[in-house]
């Protein structure tokens, strides 16, 4: 490891944390968008446009964020992405007019950007070579870990303090959580391996661009699974808000560890793209079926099950790239990849909205993301095949 083991347990608990804690504000939008919706008089399509547009200037930004990210402090970027992605958290609650809502989620996306990238980074120069796939897995479990805190608690305070409140209080602790992070955390020094590296070649490689096309299926289930799975819950299966609440926070359970253990999978295994293919092959099946699924029991089931699969391949899919591309491109590489996985996010978050208000309910949206997913299957499969990409002149 770069650091003692003292040293890798209070930066890697800070970074996680405070990763998450806007990830909170994300998931408390999820959660409470029938309300939103309800507050604001917007159809599914505007509520869909609400989320989606956050995600856009998200992905806009992941190339400018890799790039600073491979020549300045990544600690410094990331405390920057915490404190500007939670401060504007709060002004989306305190704010009550559509337009202006969607500026302010389009500007909270780029602090959102400059969190992903170099706290990735920063985060996997705690640990050695050979637990990268683990550290970016730990690394996007705190996400999962505080969907599992707002949808548990959110419900009970909904009533006192609102869905407004909600979202203010837990960006003061986004807030707290940066400042702690910037005193007590620090920049593990580069690696001699990690200087900027020519970048013209990779453009040029299929590998670069099957990976961006698994990266827009990955972000095009999540987003857009994640984003709608509570509308669906209340709203077609009459599920009241603590009990949606209560499902979406198990299987946030079920993803957190999920997410960690197979970035330990595939680093034991050394066959990354073995994960990636068995996550997307089932994701595939189980979207095509949930939507059709009127069981509650049997419903869960499947819940539980894309609970598993939706982010079994993250640390892997993100661990790829270091190695066909070199650490000197890791910034660049991993932004891209995130560019193009929330493009997919975006889109899905926009879709099924739109779908919904068409067909009148979530099964159209599903087959949607089914049919990404099978495409992202299919370029694993392609991309394992493909020989090691080498750098040209």
């Amino acid at each position: 490891m770069a650091v003692g083991t003292r040293g890798v347990a209070i930066n890697a608990t800070l970074i996680v944390i405070a990763q998450s804690t806007q990830a909170i504000a994300v998931g408390a939008i999820a959660l409470f968008l029938p309300l939103i919706r309800s507050d604001l008089g917007l159809t599914f399509t505007q509520a869909g446009l609400l989320a989606a547009v956050a995600t856009l200037s998200y992905a806009l930004m992941q190339v400018p964020a890799g790039v600073l990210a491979d020549r300045v402090s990544p600690k410094k970027l990331f405390v920057i992405g915490v404190l500007g992605a939670n401060a504007f958290a709060i002004l989306f609650a305190l704010a009550n007019d559509f337009a202006l809502m969607l500026v302010i989620q389009a500007v909270a996306g780029i602090f959102r950007a400059a969190m992903f990238i170099p706290g990735m980074l920063l985060m996997t120069r705690h640990f050695s070579q050979k637990r990268r796939a683990t550290a970016m897995g730990l690394f996007v479990a705190g996400g999962f870990s505080s969907n599992i805190v707002i949808n548990l608690i959110g419900p009970l305070l909904v009533g006192p303090l609102g869905w407004q409140g909600v979202i203010v209080a837990s960006s003061i602790v986004g807030l707290l959580f940066a400042a702690a992070l910037w005193f007590f955390g620090d920049d593990v020094p580069a690696h001699e391996t990690d200087a900027p590296a020519p970048t013209k070649w990779v453009w040029r490689t299929p590998a670069w661009w099957l990976l961006a096309v698994i990266q827009f299926a990955r972000l095009t289930a999540v987003s857009g699974y994640g984003l709608w799975l509570p509308a669906f819950l209340i709203e077609e299966r009459g599920l009241p808000l603590a009990t949606a609440g209560l499902i979406v926070a198990v299987s946030a359970a079920i993803t957190a560890p999920s997410n960690i253990g197979g970035g330990i999978l595939s680093d034991r295994l050394g066959r990354p793209l073995l994960v990636i293919a068995v996550s997307l092959v089932a994701l595939t099946v189980l979207f095509s079926v949930v939507g059709e699924v009127t069981s509650i029991p049997l419903l869960l089931i499947v819940m539980g099950l894309i609970a598993v699969f939706i982010q079994l391949y993250f640390g892997p899919l993100f661990a790829i790239p270091r190695t066909l591309f070199g650490p000197g491109l890791a910034g660049l590489s991993s932004g891209f990849g995130n560019f193009t996985a929330n493009l997919g996010g975006f889109s899905a978050a926009f879709i099924l909205g739109l779908l919904k208000d068409v067909t009148g309910d979530f099964t159209a949206g599903f087959y949607y993301l089914a049919a990404v997913v099978l495409v992202g299957a299919v370029a694993a499969l392609v991309l394992w095949r493909q020989p090691s990409p080498r750098p040209t002149s």
